[in-house]
């Protein structure tokens, strides 16, 4: 590939524009906060000041001090539902007069629906010190377009698992102040496609795909003041830098751009967010008790999804750091049953100038509602449903495709997100033992 084809290309992948691995259904960005269907059942208000083996996610200290063993698992239900609309968007291409995009102008539900497993298990080691193991699904989504919608230019699919092993150390150092720490070993496998215009409008569509998978390594830290009535915890999860190998396949050019369509082997960074997430619990009777909770994430590391040899470019993002704060309470109701609630506010890290289709994020308000039945001591029951409400965005982001060439195309966004939003339904068991 000569040096003028190979600057197409990388032109044609920056395409992608906002090509984040981003997802409206759940929590700001592309994070997926059901790590419990405990955690789900109060809108996440209370878990860095919890104890106990549902809370490890959040924060490692939570363990400190326990006897025996505890084991989680739960399964989450995600149930999306928007609307991604045209609203005239346009394509210039090169010595042409801008004209309508075309397509399919509604993208009814392009977020796919889908199940969030998390597990985690933790054992004293004497008095003070306990060791558990956390397995969570931190940011999985898929969202899919069409190859006859209007934004196919800016997206088609775009999918991303991951999967998070910690395991955690903590220790009980005083009988009020436990502190904890934990290594997060996270493996990540995206795909990132959209479609590439041809010069002429009578042809057909290329397209291009980004795909690649590897495993990286973050920390948490963590600790908890443990009073009569008062609880307060404070943990920091640390940013993971992902170094993906895998290709880009660019097919189906045609003229003078048809020297660009290649597999070609390459590797892709991008990096997660950290999180400091503090907050506390109240016991106002022995039977009730409120929480509350904010997590102040680091979006800004999300800055750039960076391509290496031979393309040696990058996708820009230029996400924006952001809160997520919750209240809530957990009232028994019996020695068998207790119920929860919470209110979560969550403001999206997509700024709100370069909102595109492959990611309609907003901000959303979270409603949460959720029990817990004991059939033992030893084996609890946890249920939850949350309803999220997403704020109507436009979809806005200006992109071109092979930018800084002569045949630079701008694709002149103008669409909008509408009626978004999203039912979860949460089950969980844990037991003792």
């Amino acid at each position: 590939m000569n040096l003028n084809h190979r600057r197409t290309l990388a032109c044609a992948v920056l395409l992608a524009g906002t090509a984040g691995l981003a997802s409206p259904a759940l929590a700001g960005g592309f994070y997926l906060q059901d790590q419990s269907a405990k955690a789900t059942g109060r809108a996440y208000s209370g878990e860095v000041a919890d104890t106990g083996a549902e809370s490890l996610w959040w924060n490692p200290a939570s363990i400190g001090g326990m006897t025996g063993g505890e084991a989680m698992l739960s399964a989450t239900g995600i149930l999306p539902s928007g609307d991604v609309v045209n609203n005239g968007t346009l394509i210039k291409r090169p010595g042409q007069p801008a004209t309508a995009v075309g397509g399919d102008s509604v993208a009814h539900n392009p977020i796919h629906k889908g199940v969030v497993p998390s597990g985690a298990i933790a054992h004293s080691l004497g008095n003070r010190v306990a060791v558990g193991l956390a397995v969570t699904a931190p940011y999985n989504f898929t969202t899919e377009y069409s190859n006859s919608s209007w934004a196919r230019y800016t997206a088609l699919t775009t999918r991303l698992r991951t999967i998070d092993i910690q395991p955690s150390l903590a220790v009980q150092l005083t009988p009020v102040i436990s502190i904890g720490g934990a290594v997060n070993v996270e493996h990540a496998d995206a795909t990132l496609g959209n479609a590439l215009p041809n010069l002429l409008a009578v042809l057909p569509d290329g397209s291009q795909t980004l795909s690649g998978k590897g495993w990286d390594v973050g920390w948490s830290a963590g600790t908890q003041f443990r009073g009569k009535t008062v609880t307060v915890g404070l943990s920091y999860k640390s940013a993971i830098k992902h170094k993906l190998k895998g290709d880009v396949t660019i097919a189906g050019l045609l003229g003078p751009l048809a020297a660009n369509n290649a597999n070609i082997s390459t590797e892709a960074d991008f990096t997660t967010p950290w999180q400091l997430t503090f907050g506390g619990r109240w016991t106002v009777t022995p039977g009730f008790t409120l929480n509350a909770q904010a997590t102040r994430f680091g979006w800004s590391k999300f800055n750039a999804i960076q391509l290496g040899s031979p393309l040696n470019t990058a996708i820009p993002e230029d996400y924006r750091n952001t809160w997520a704060v919750a209240v809530g309470f957990d009232a028994d109701l019996s020695p068998k049953w207790t119920v929860r609630g919470g209110v979560q506010r969550d403001v999206s890290p997509v700024r709100p100038n370069e909102r595109d289709a492959r990611v309609p994020d907003s901000n959303r308000w979270n409603f949460a509602l959720g029990a817990t039945h004991a059939f033992s001591r030893a084996f609890k029951i946890d249920v939850a449903a949350n309803y999220l409400t997403l704020a109507d965005a436009p979809v806005n982001r200006l992109t071109a495709a092979y930018a800084g060439t002569p045949a630079q195309t701008p694709i002149l966004v103008n669409g909008m997100l509408q009626k978004a939003h999203v039912v979860v339904l949460s089950l969980g068991g844990r037991v003792a033992f």
